[in-house]
Protein backbone atom coordinates (compact mmCIF):
# COMPACT_ATOMS: atom_id res chain seq x y z
CA UNK A 1 0.00 0.00 0.00
CA UNK A 2 0.92 3.26 -0.90
CA UNK A 3 2.07 5.67 1.87
CA UNK A 4 -0.28 8.45 0.22
CA UNK A 5 -2.78 6.02 0.96
CA UNK A 6 -2.05 5.34 4.51
CA UNK A 7 -2.33 8.61 5.23
CA UNK A 8 -5.65 8.89 3.68
CA UNK A 9 -6.52 6.12 5.51
CA UNK A 10 -5.70 7.55 8.73
CA UNK A 11 -6.87 10.97 8.22
CA UNK A 12 -10.20 9.49 7.39
CA UNK A 13 -10.91 7.18 10.12
CA UNK A 14 -9.73 9.90 12.50
CA UNK A 15 -12.11 12.10 10.72
CA UNK A 16 -15.02 9.97 11.03
CA UNK A 17 -14.29 9.27 14.90
CA UNK A 18 -14.67 12.70 15.26
CA UNK A 19 -17.70 13.29 13.59
CA UNK A 20 -19.40 11.36 16.10
CA UNK A 21 -17.50 12.91 18.80
CA UNK A 22 -17.19 15.95 20.10
CA UNK A 23 -15.08 15.67 22.91
CA UNK A 24 -12.36 14.51 20.42
CA UNK A 25 -12.77 17.41 18.38
CA UNK A 26 -12.06 19.78 20.96
CA UNK A 27 -8.86 17.62 21.90
CA UNK A 28 -7.36 17.69 18.43
CA UNK A 29 -8.56 21.01 16.68
CA UNK A 30 -6.51 23.82 16.37
CA UNK A 31 -8.00 26.80 19.31
CA UNK A 32 -5.31 29.37 19.37
CA UNK A 33 -6.75 30.82 22.81
CA UNK A 34 -6.33 27.35 24.63
CA UNK A 35 -2.98 26.50 23.96
CA UNK A 36 -0.81 28.93 26.10
CA UNK A 37 0.71 25.96 27.43
CA UNK A 38 3.23 23.69 25.03
CA UNK A 39 1.85 21.08 26.09
CA UNK A 40 -1.16 21.96 23.90
CA UNK A 41 1.06 22.86 20.74
CA UNK A 42 0.18 19.07 19.13
CA UNK A 43 -3.04 20.48 18.15
CA UNK A 44 -1.37 22.44 15.34
CA UNK A 45 -0.67 18.84 13.77
CA UNK A 46 -4.12 16.73 14.64
CA UNK A 47 -5.96 19.95 13.47
CA UNK A 48 -5.30 18.15 10.10
CA UNK A 49 -6.57 14.82 11.18
CA UNK A 50 -9.85 15.87 11.54
CA UNK A 51 -12.63 18.24 9.79
CA UNK A 52 -15.68 19.72 9.27
CA UNK A 53 -17.86 17.18 7.60
CA UNK A 54 -17.86 14.53 4.52
CA UNK A 55 -17.22 17.91 2.06
CA UNK A 56 -14.21 19.05 3.50
CA UNK A 57 -12.95 15.73 4.09
CA UNK A 58 -13.54 14.50 0.56
CA UNK A 59 -11.91 17.36 -1.42
CA UNK A 60 -8.51 17.00 0.65
CA UNK A 61 -8.53 13.85 0.34
CA UNK A 62 -9.08 13.48 -3.48
CA UNK A 63 -7.24 16.54 -3.69
CA UNK A 64 -4.44 14.15 -1.52
CA UNK A 65 -4.41 11.08 -3.60
CA UNK A 66 -4.70 12.34 -7.28
CA UNK A 67 -1.26 14.29 -6.08
CA UNK A 68 0.97 11.49 -3.74
CA UNK A 69 1.56 9.37 -6.06
CA UNK A 70 3.38 12.01 -7.82
CA UNK A 71 5.29 13.75 -4.63
CA UNK A 72 5.86 9.93 -4.00
CA UNK A 73 7.69 9.53 -7.18
CA UNK A 74 9.89 12.31 -5.91
CA UNK A 75 10.53 11.70 -2.41
CA UNK A 76 9.68 8.29 -1.63
CA UNK A 77 8.72 8.10 2.28
CA UNK A 78 9.52 11.99 2.67
CA UNK A 79 6.27 12.81 1.78
CA UNK A 80 5.30 12.31 4.85
CA UNK A 81 7.53 14.44 5.90
CA UNK A 82 6.41 17.01 3.52
CA UNK A 83 2.71 16.39 4.62
CA UNK A 84 2.57 16.54 8.37
CA UNK A 85 5.44 19.28 8.09
CA UNK A 86 2.92 21.24 5.42
CA UNK A 87 0.17 21.18 8.55
CA UNK A 88 1.65 22.84 10.81
CA UNK A 89 3.71 25.34 8.85
CA UNK A 90 0.46 26.17 7.45
CA UNK A 91 -1.16 26.38 10.86
CA UNK A 92 1.31 28.18 12.57
CA UNK A 93 -0.11 32.08 11.31
CA UNK A 94 -3.54 31.24 12.22
CA UNK A 95 -2.04 30.60 15.80
CA UNK A 96 -0.12 33.19 15.84
CA UNK A 97 -2.73 36.04 14.85
CA UNK A 98 -5.25 34.72 16.92
CA UNK A 99 -4.28 33.64 20.18
CA UNK A 100 -6.22 35.97 22.02
CA UNK A 101 -9.47 35.23 20.16
CA UNK A 102 -11.67 32.84 22.37
CA UNK A 103 -14.11 32.19 19.29
CA UNK A 104 -11.36 31.26 17.18
CA UNK A 105 -10.51 27.30 16.17
CA UNK A 106 -9.72 25.73 12.75
CA UNK A 107 -9.16 22.11 11.43
CA UNK A 108 -8.78 20.52 8.30
CA UNK A 109 -5.79 18.79 6.22
CA UNK A 110 -5.83 22.00 3.75
CA UNK A 111 -2.47 23.07 5.02
CA UNK A 112 -0.86 19.72 4.16
CA UNK A 113 -2.60 18.88 1.01
CA UNK A 114 -1.87 22.43 -0.51
CA UNK A 115 2.00 21.44 0.03
CA UNK A 116 1.13 18.51 -1.66
CA UNK A 117 -0.11 20.23 -4.62
CA UNK A 118 2.20 23.72 -4.84
CA UNK A 119 5.05 20.60 -4.47
CA UNK A 120 3.55 18.83 -7.88
CA UNK A 121 2.80 22.39 -9.44
CA UNK A 122 6.79 23.60 -8.55
CA UNK A 123 8.10 20.05 -9.87
CA UNK A 124 6.02 20.24 -13.22
CA UNK A 125 4.72 23.57 -13.49
CA UNK A 126 3.50 23.13 -17.31
CA UNK A 127 1.93 19.98 -16.42
CA UNK A 128 -1.84 19.65 -16.52
CA UNK A 129 -4.36 19.38 -14.16
CA UNK A 130 -7.41 18.16 -14.24
CA UNK A 131 -10.79 19.08 -12.66
CA UNK A 132 -14.39 17.67 -12.70
CA UNK A 133 -15.71 20.98 -13.48
CA UNK A 134 -13.29 21.60 -16.45
CA UNK A 135 -13.37 19.75 -19.49
CA UNK A 136 -9.62 20.55 -20.04
CA UNK A 137 -6.57 20.15 -18.12
CA UNK A 138 -4.90 23.50 -16.98
CA UNK A 139 -1.33 24.36 -16.77
CA UNK A 140 -0.44 24.06 -13.17
CA UNK A 141 1.44 26.87 -13.09
CA UNK A 142 -1.72 28.70 -14.34
CA UNK A 143 -3.86 26.89 -11.90
CA UNK A 144 -1.30 27.55 -9.27
CA UNK A 145 -1.52 31.32 -9.76
CA UNK A 146 -5.59 31.44 -9.67
CA UNK A 147 -5.46 29.55 -6.05
CA UNK A 148 -3.17 32.01 -4.76
CA UNK A 149 -4.58 34.93 -6.14
CA UNK A 150 -8.10 33.70 -5.32
CA UNK A 151 -7.08 32.35 -1.46
CA UNK A 152 -5.52 36.12 -1.32
CA UNK A 153 -8.58 37.62 -2.21
CA UNK A 154 -10.41 35.15 0.45
CA UNK A 155 -8.34 35.80 2.94
CA UNK A 156 -8.40 39.69 2.61
CA UNK A 157 -12.20 39.67 3.07
CA UNK A 158 -12.41 37.37 5.88
CA UNK A 159 -15.80 35.89 5.30
CA UNK A 160 -16.66 32.80 6.01
CA UNK A 161 -15.33 30.01 8.09
CA UNK A 162 -12.54 28.73 5.57
CA UNK A 163 -9.03 29.14 6.77
CA UNK A 164 -7.38 30.25 3.57
CA UNK A 165 -4.32 31.70 5.32
CA UNK A 166 -3.56 27.93 5.79
CA UNK A 167 -4.40 27.02 2.38
CA UNK A 168 -1.64 29.99 0.74
CA UNK A 169 1.20 29.29 3.69
CA UNK A 170 1.04 25.95 2.78
CA UNK A 171 1.08 26.25 -0.96
CA UNK A 172 4.56 28.49 0.08
CA UNK A 173 5.92 25.82 2.06
CA UNK A 174 5.56 22.97 -0.67
CA UNK A 175 7.30 25.05 -3.07
CA UNK A 176 9.77 25.96 -0.83
CA UNK A 177 10.69 22.23 0.47
CA UNK A 178 10.59 21.07 -2.97
CA UNK A 179 13.23 23.75 -3.55
CA UNK A 180 15.38 23.28 -0.30
CA UNK A 181 15.01 19.38 -0.93
CA UNK A 182 17.41 20.03 -4.02
CA UNK A 183 18.39 23.75 -4.83
CA UNK A 184 19.36 22.55 -8.44
CA UNK A 185 15.60 22.51 -8.58
CA UNK A 186 15.27 26.55 -8.48
CA UNK A 187 17.30 26.70 -11.92
CA UNK A 188 15.11 23.90 -13.41
CA UNK A 189 12.07 25.67 -11.84
CA UNK A 190 12.71 28.80 -13.81
CA UNK A 191 13.97 27.24 -17.20
CA UNK A 192 10.62 24.56 -17.37
CA UNK A 193 8.81 28.05 -16.66
CA UNK A 194 10.50 30.03 -19.63
CA UNK A 195 9.80 27.19 -21.98
CA UNK A 196 6.74 25.95 -22.13
CA UNK A 197 6.35 22.59 -24.05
Amino acid sequence: MSITLIIIAVTVLISVAAFRDESLVNKLILWPRYMDNPQEYYRLLTSGFIHADWNHLLFNMFTLYFMGSSVESVLGGGIITLYLTGIIVASLPSFLKNRNNSYYRSLGASGGTSSILFFVIYMAPWGRLRLLFIPIGIPCIVFGVIYLLSEAYMAKRGQGNVNHDAHIWGAVYGMLYALLTDPSHGVNFIYTLMHPY
